[in-house]
C-alpha cells in the first residue's frame, strides 16, 4: 500500500521545514547536555503493537457506523498494520483476538508477517461472548462460573489460544475477565475468586517456560455490581499466587476516575509483577479514546514512572499496546495519532532530569520537583519523535502521509465500501 520509493520522496518535500523544527530542539538539548544519539535510538527502538480489532471502525450499543475498506480477514489485517509500520516504524507487531482471528495456515500468516517487519505480539482469549457452537453460555460467568462444565470450557479455550499463539511465535496470554455480578447477593465473592485461581492455576500450567501470562482488571463493565477482577490489587494477588510468569497488565481505561495510575505503575514495577500496557485515554470511563486525547500530562507521569523503573528494577520486560475504540474517526488515523501520542509522552519522560528531581525530593523542595517535571513535559519534542521514525525510514508526519497517500480510498476500492472488520 506504501512504498518506500514514495515515503522518500515525501520526506523529501517535507525535510527543510522537519529539519529547521529538529535544529532548534537539537540545538535546546545539546546545551543542556542531552546526548542524542542514544535517545533518537531508543525512540526508534520503542514499537507499539497494533490489536486486530482496532483496525475495524468501533461503536456503542447504539450503532456502528463503519466507512469502508476495512480488513475482514486476518491477512487483509495484517496488511493494514504493515501500512501502518510502513509509515510510522513503531507498530512492528500485531496482537490477535481468539477466536475473531484464527490462521488457516500459520505458515503463510508468519511469512506475510515477516515480509512486512510485523511480529505477533500476546494473544488474546475471549470468555466474554458466547461463540458458535458452544456448549455452554459465560452469560453468567466463565473462569468463575459455579458450573465446572462452563469452567472447562472456559480454561480449554484459554489453552487453545495458547496453542495458537505457540504456533506464531507470540510469548504472552492476556486473560480480561467479564465475570461479575450485576445485583447484590447475586454470586459469592469469595467462591467467585477461588475457583477463578483455581481455573487460572490450570491454564498457568499450560504456558510454556519462556511466555507470560497477562492478567487485566477492570472495576465495572459489563458488570455493575462487582468483578471478580476489579483493580491492581486482585489482578497482583492473582498473579503472585500463580508465579513468577504471571504479572498484570493495567488498561489505562479500566480505572474509577482519578484514580493514581502512575503510583500503581510504579508499585508494580517495584514489585516486578508490571507486565504491560493496554494504551487508550478517557474522559468518564473506559471511554477508549485516542490516547493522549484528553490527559496527556498523565500519560507524562506514568511514562516518568516507567522510565524509572525500567532503569532501577528488575521488572519483566513489558508489552505495548493500544486499545481504543474508533468510533467516528478513521482506524487507522486514530491509531497513527495513538501511537505518535505515545512515543511523544515517551520522549518527554526520556528528557526528565532523574538526578536533580531526586534532590528535589530528598530536600523536600516541591516547587523544584514540580518544575523539574514540567519543564520536560513543556518541551515540544515531536521533532525528536519525528527524526527518529525518519531515521528508521518512516514517514516525518505519517498522518500527513496517509493522507497524501489517499490510503482509505485505496482501501476501499480495493475491499469495498461494505467492508466491515471481524470481531467488532
Amino acid at each position: 500500500m506504501v512504498e518506500i520509493n514514495k515515503i522518500k520522496a515525501f520526506n523529501e518535500a517535507h525535510l527543510s521545514e522537519h529539519n529547521r523544527s529538529w535544529d532548534f530542539l537539537a540545538e535546546s538539548l545539546t546545551r543542556k547536555g542531552v546526548d542524542l544519539d542514544p535517545l533518537i535510538k531508543t525512540l526508534g527502538d520503542f514499537q507499539i503493537a497494533i490489536p486486530s480489532w482496532a483496525l475495524g471502525t468501533g461503536g456503542t450499543r447504539f450503532g456502528r457506523f463503519p466507512q469502508g475498506g476495512e480488513p475482514s480477514n486476518l491477512e487483509d489485517k495484517i496488511k493494514d498494520v504493515g501500512t501502518l509500520h510502513a509509515l510510522n516504524q513503531s507498530s512492528g507487531a500485531i496482537s490477535l483476538h481468539i477466536p475473531w482471528d484464527i490462521p488457516k495456515d500459520y505458515n503463510a500468516i508468519k511469512t506475510l508477517a515477516s515480509d512486512l517487519g510485523i511480529k505477533f505480539d500476546a494473544v488474546n482469549s475471549n470468555t466474554f461472548q458466547d461463540q458458535p457452537n458452544s456448549k455452554h453460555s459465560y452469560k453468567f460467568g466463565s473462569l468463575s462460573h459455579v458450573d465446572a462444565g462452563i469452567r472447562r470450557e472456559a480454561i480449554q479455550h484459554n489453552k487453545e489460544v495458547i496453542d495458537h499463539g505457540i504456533q506464531l511465535g507470540s510469548k504472552a496470554l492476556t486473560v480480561w475477565l467479564a465475570d461479575g455480578s450485576c445485583f447484590a447477593g447475586q454470586h459469592n465473592f469469595r467462591g467467585a475468586f477461588q475457583r477463578t485461581l483455581e481455573s487460572l492455576e490450570e491454564i498457568y500450567d499450560h504456558l510454556p517456560q519462556d511466555w507470560k501470562l497477562l492478567i487485566e482488571y477492570k472495576p465495572y463493565e459489563p458488570n455493575f455490581y462487582s468483578m471478580v477482577i476489579p483493580d491492581w490489587g486482585t489482578s497482583h494477588l492473582l498473579a503472585s499466587k500463580l508465579g513468577d510468569q504471571a504479572t498484570t497488565l493495567v488498561d489505562l481505561g479500566h480505572h474509577l476516575p482519578n484514580t493514581n495510575i502512575e503510583q500503581i505503575v510504579a508499585l508494580l514495577m517495584h514489585l516486578k509483577k508490571l507486565g504491560g500496557f493496554h494504551f487508550n485515554d478517557s474522559k468518564y470511563g473506559d471511554d477508549d479514546l485516542t490516547v493522549g486525547a484528553v490527559k496527556p500530562y498523565q500519560l507524562f507521569l506514568i511514562f516518568c514512572e516507567l522510565v524509572q523503573g525500567m532503569r532501577e528494577t528488575a521488572n519483566p520486560e513489558l508489552s505495548w499496546m493500544i486499545d481504543a475504540s474508533h468510533n467516528l474517526k478513521d482506524p487507522m488515523e486514530d491509531l497513527l495519532q495513538s501511537v505518535e501520542s505515545i512515543k511523544i509522552a515517551y520522549a518527554r519522560a526520556l528528557l526528565v532530569d532523574y538526578d536533580g528531581l531526586k534532590a528535589a525530593q530528598s530536600k523536600h523542595d516541591v516547587a523544584a520537583a514540580q518544575s523539574i517535571l514540567q519543564e520536560a513535559f513543556r518541551t515540544d519534542v515531536r521533532p525528536l519523535v519525528k527524526a527518529s521514525i525518519y531515521k528508521k525510514g518512516g514517514a516525518i508526519d505519517a498522518l500527513e502521509a496517509y493522507r497524501y497517500f489517499d490510503i482509505r480510498n485505496q482501501l476501499i476500492a480495493s475491499r469495498g465500501i461494505d467492508s466491515q472488520s471481524t470481531g467488532l
